[in-house]
């Protein structure tokens, strides 16, 4: 599994094989994001959960990425999706459904003007919704393909709900590579999590390192974080865990 760790400034991506950053961060630089390899966060959480929707048009996202692209070590950018969290749906005032609409026209539109990869997300809150709303993509997701997965972030204290969600997708597409969102250390140790994912990412080490009392910008915070993932990672599967993921 790979781990991609968010960071706040894409200054300290050097530091880093393996990075995210947010387009509200990046969105006038003009420098190349230096990371061996690095994700394009699109900032829906923000734009969406506290603005009810999107500042910035699937073209005007598609001109940044192309840009920051030119220099090399993207590999992909995340769409811009449309969360499906209960508070975040009940703040813009619409479905589940209706989220899970926009999220694939902005994915085609975003698509539509850029020749760099686009994680599509798949969103959802309930599992069921999730596999509904991996029908909604048909074509649009090509064999093996890479894809995020929404809303799970604020789940990582409860790692048997994530591994529901990534269960009902890959019962609709046992090909897809699975990118979780946010998802914190807690839920990768759990080799269910880990054994259905592709890839991660998360910035909880800033949070970590603010509630105690250290620098919640300081880049060494980041790599400790990446550190312990690492060795979540590559941690050999104990007998115990290996019967009790079989029986989830």
């Amino acid at each position: 599994m790979r781990f991609y760790v968010g960071l706040h400034m894409p200054t300290h991506a050097p530091h880093f094989s393996r990075c995210m950053v947010s387009f509200n961060v990046v969105r006038r630089r003009k420098k190349p994001v230096e990371s061996g390899e690095w994700m394009l966060d699109s900032g829906a959480f923000t734009e969406v959960a506290r603005n009810g929707g999107f500042r910035t048009s699937p073209a005007e996202y598609a001109e940044t990425i192309n840009r920051l692209g030119e220099h090399g070590g993207l590999v992909a950018a995340v769409s811009q999706d449309w969360m499906c969290e209960p508070f975040v749906v009940e703040k813009t005032g619409l479905s589940v459904r209706e989220h899970q609409q926009r999220t694939v026209e902005r994915y085609t539109e975003i698509v539509s003007h850029t020749r760099h990869y686009v994680l599509p997300v798949i969103q959802g809150y309930q599992p069921r919704e999730y596999a509904s709303h991996v029908r909604d993509y048909g074509d649009l997701l090509s064999p093996r393909a890479w894809v995020g997965v929404g809303s799970v972030c604020k789940r990582s204290g409860h790692p048997r709900q994530i591994r529901r969600v990534l269960d009902a997708i890959l019962a609709e597409r046992p090909d897809l590579r699975l990118h979780g969102f946010g998802v914190q250390l807690r839920a990768l140790k759990d080799p269910s999590v880990r054994r259905r994912l592709w890839s991660a990412d998360s910035m909880a080490w800033s949070w970590n390192a603010r509630m105690q009392g250290r620098d919640a910008n300081d880049w060494r915070e980041a790599a400790h974080y990446v550190e312990a993932v690492e060795v979540a990672i590559s941690r050999q599967t104990t007998h115990a865990e290996q019967l009790e993921w079989v029986m989830v």
